[in-house]
């Protein structure tokens, strides 16, 4: 991505900023690309003149014989072969990229059987999240986040009741979907998200724009929320929500002081983790992230097996091989941050808060037809399987050209999660849907005379 520059706050201090800017390369390097497009331009024009031979001659050109135009031929073919020879030979280091390959470190994994799993990594160690490998890194974050805090008292990490500022961050490609239909889902699906953090006094961020472009799809959402946190310091949690994750209880709230200790909040179970390596042991649909140096840390460790290409097949294949049931494709994100906890359990799991008690993450096919049920049994505000927190539809790619369900199924499960979460917020008014399958509204209440 870009280099670290720093900013002046809104109260004049100094923050440190992601920005993004290519690498200058050296002089030398420069030089010689210049030489090396004069060389070209060199051989571009004996080439125009061999075409203006065969066309009208040589002799037209210079008035010169048979045997002097063989021998211009001659010369003209050699210093082509010559030319050709020394761009070749110069080998620019752009081109190549002659940097020297590090590799991350062979970890012992131990499985369910009690034998170890080796995974030794090819995957190029040398990319990073944030400052290039020249510049220095942030190592200081939480000392630098104190001191703005203290010097910008305006902007409290700590909100009305005692409650840390939460950022809820969501977004989609930066390209129309491949329908329609498409674009008006992920509408629906903002919208249903402002709704609930209106009514929890949560700030909201969508974007659309790709930060760092190794880090496209699944990835994209690494450099953002690295962004946000350095330029949010005000902010204690960064909340990240898939776009195709609904709210589906509006009155539940997180119960952050049950994390006051934990860095990293993500839906899944432990034992799928740590016992049997399941690759769908957590999922990163919905997690929340705390404004923190550790956090940063495990951004910059978790990005290497992004960028997109050799780097990210790599990945996969050594995500495939070592977590359980993963079928064979590119390194995802879910599964490398897995594959990281595993990896490095000192490093990480302590401060990790694996949470099932609620639905941070609902996976829908098994929720969206149990609407009408819940309605008649349960209320809003348990966020379980009662009443799921959030609906997340995994496989389903409503903006995409194909997806894991069929489109009719997806797009019709979809409209039911909407309407059963926009219910919520319509009968404090007065309304609701005519169904869960129905956009048409009516009046739940008689308005009586002012």
């Amino acid at each position: 991505m870009g280099q670290e520059l720093k900013t002046t706050s809104r109260s004049g201090g100094l923050l440190p900023a992601a920005s993004k800017s290519g690498r200058v390369p050296p002089r030398g390097r420069q030089f010689q690309k210049v030489l090396n497009n004069i060389k070209i331009t060199v051989l571009c024009g004996f080439v125009t003149i061999l075409v203006l031979r065969g066309t009208v001659g040589f002799g037209s050109l210079g008035g010169a014989g048979g045997d002097f135009s063989a021998v211009a031929d001659q010369r003209v073919f050699e210093d082509i072969d010559r030319i050709i020879r020394e761009i070749r030979s110069d080998s620019e280091p752009d081109d190549n990229d002659q940097q020297p390959q590090q590799h991350l470190p062979s970890f012992s994994l131990s499985n369910s059987t009690g034998k170890d799993v080796i995974i030794a990594t090819n995957v190029a160690s040398n990319y990073t999240l944030g400052p290039k490998i020249s510049e220095p890194k942030i190592s200081d974050w939480d000392s630098q986040r104190r001191r703005w805090l203290s010097a910008n008292p305006g902007f409290p990490n700590i909100v009305d009741g005692g409650k840390p500022r939460i950022l809820l961050v969501t977004g989609s490609p930066p390209n129309p979907c491949h329908n329609a239909t498409g674009d008006h889902y992920l509408l629906k699906g903002i919208k249903n998200k402002i709704d609930y953090c209106r009514l929890h006094g949560i700030e909201i961020v969508y974007n659309m724009a790709h930060l760092d472009r190794e880090l496209a799809g699944y990835w994209a959402k690494l450099p953002l929320i690295r962004r946000l946190m350095l330029s949010h310091p005000e902010v204690e949690w960064i909340w990240w929500m898939d776009s195709d994750a609904l709210f589906t209880d509006m009155a539940f709230e997180i119960p952050l002081s049950r994390y006051n200790a934990h860095n990293l909040v993500v839906h899944g179970y432990e034992d799928l983790i740590f016992e049997q390596h399941s690759w769908i042991g957590l999922n990163t649909g919905s997690f929340l992230l705390r404004n923190c140096q550790w956090s940063l840390d495990l951004l910059d460790a978790w990005a290497p097996m992004g960028p997109e290409g050799p780097i990210r097949d790599e990945a996969g294949k050594i995500l495939t091989a070592n977590l359980k049931g993963r079928p064979a494709f590119e390194a995802d994100d879910q599964s490398a941050l897995i594959y990281l906890i595993l990896s490095q359990q000192d490093k990480w799991r302590k401060k990790v808060f694996i949470e099932n008690s609620y639905y941070l993450h609902g996976y829908w096919a098994g929720l969206v037809d149990r609407y009408e049920g819940m309605m008649e049994k349960y209320h809003p505000g348990l966020g379980d399987e009662r009443w799921p927190f959030v609906t997340h539809f995994v496989g389903c790619k409503p903006c995409g050209s194909y997806g894991d369900y069929p489109s009719e199924r997806c797009l019709s499960s979809m409209e039911r999660a909407f309407n059963f979460a926009d219910n919520q917020i319509l009968r404090m008014y007065g309304f609701a849907h005519r169904g869960l399958s129905s956009a048409d509204i009516k009046r739940t209440r008689r308005q009586t005379p002012a």
